[in-house]
């Protein structure tokens, strides 16, 4: 076991993992707790549900970078993943409001408001968090292995499947902009009270999904490494490379790249459960075509095939986003453009590419 965990990671680089995890999920909260409110070491408790919105990204970025970055398939469709998961847990977040919302009725606002009589077949069961856990579970991945199995199998590879994904993702959020689909329609599903009985208005339940999303996106790094670093890693770069060859090796490329279009739904299915309590809302413009490029973008600036550039590429363009749209809302876009230009044309391996090559220069120079 031991062997196994140092194949992933030397004891230096896993004591700076475990040194940023204990920031996150111990020094952050008591910090907030026990830090008086005027001193320059208390974390206000709104930076929690900011930092678990960044976190759900980075898993994003993660699944991303696992079929992108390692296999060479660049799909621009994981908005809709995303999305499943977010639905699923909105569902499961509206009927927790029972009778306490505007109308007080049984039925969400949205259905009373548009005039609907009855909950529809596909809500049953969404009152059940062990029932929504497993749709995140089980739908994004479903959808996912269908779509690529199919895909896949008619040999679509390179800008031709980006194309089909982002019309996948294009068509799939022109029908929940629809409002007889019953998921909320252009406002979509919000308003939410409580998750497994706790408020979502409390600062200690903001917090506590802020550790789960940490302890998560952790968990999802580990799997990813090890999936990484294993013999079938090995094959997926292989196939980003020079996929004949691996065909020609006596090697089926189409069950390795489909365990993987798979595998990075499911992350991103959880990543989008985990953003929607801590955020609040969840509509179709989280399917935008653009939203899934931006994913992207994120990947393609940290530094592609990397696992850790993704991580830093979606905190550090979220966080821009962020700095952006306040003080700069009209150039923001602009700025997202040049910066994934100036990166692909400049920068290929990302940030951490730049990192990676500053630090072997130091330690040329070290050695001569």
């Amino acid at each position: 076991m031991i062997k196994n965990i140092n194949n992933l990671h030397s004891f230096k680089e896993w004591l700076f993992i475990f040194f940023l995890l204990a920031i996150a999920t111990f020094l952050l909260p008591l910090l907030n707790i026990f830090a008086p409110e005027e001193s320059v070491l208390h974390v206000p408790d709104y930076i929690f549900p900011l930092l678990g919105k960044y976190l759900c990204y980075a898993l994003v970025a993660l699944a991303i970078d696992l079929i992108w970055g390692y296999t060479g398939i660049l799909s621009l469709g994981h908005g809709v993943f995303f999305s499943m998961g977010g639905y699923a847990m909105g569902m499961y977040l509206m009927r927790s409001i029972g009778k306490e919302g505007v109308y007080k009725s049984d039925l969400p606002d949205f259905m009373v408001f548009l005039d609907w009589k009855e909950l529809p077949w596909y809500w049953l069961g969404f009152d059940y968090f062990a029932f929504t856990l497993l749709v995140i579970l089980i739908l994004p991945g479903l959808f996912a292995f269908t779509f690529g199995y199919f895909s896949f199998k008619s040999r679509i590879k390179g800008v031709y499947f980006a194309i089909i994904t982002q019309a996948m993702t294009y068509a799939l959020m022109l029908l929940f902009f629809r409002n007889n689909t019953g998921f909320g329609g252009n406002n979509g599903l919000t308003d939410f009270k409580q998750i497994l009985g706790f408020s979502l208005q409390e600062p200690s339940t903001k917090m506590s999904l802020y550790i789960i999303t940490t302890i998560v996106l952790f968990l999802s790094y580990v799997l990813s490494r090890y999936v990484v670093q294993s013999k079938l890693g090995r094959i997926l770069t292989a196939i980003r490379d020079t996929e004949s060859r691996v065909m020609f090796s006596g090697y089926n490329t189409i069950h390795y790249k489909l365990f993987i279009w798979t595998l990075s739904a499911f992350l991103c299915g959880i990543a989008g459960a985990l953003y929607v309590p801590q955020v609040g809302i969840i509509n179709p413009s989280e399917m935008q075509p653009s939203n899934s490029i931006e994913m992207a973008v994120w990947v393609a600036v940290g530094g592609r095939g990397t696992l850790s550039g993704a991580l830093v590429g979606a905190g550090l363009v979220n966080w821009a986003k962020s700095w952006f749209t306040v003080a700069a809302p009209d150039y923001w876009l602009y700025f997202l453009g040049a910066l994934f230009i100036i990166v692909t044309l400049y920068f290929p391996k990302g940030l951490v590419g730049i990192f990676a090559r500053f630090n072997s220069k130091e330690k040329v120079r070290e050695s001569a």
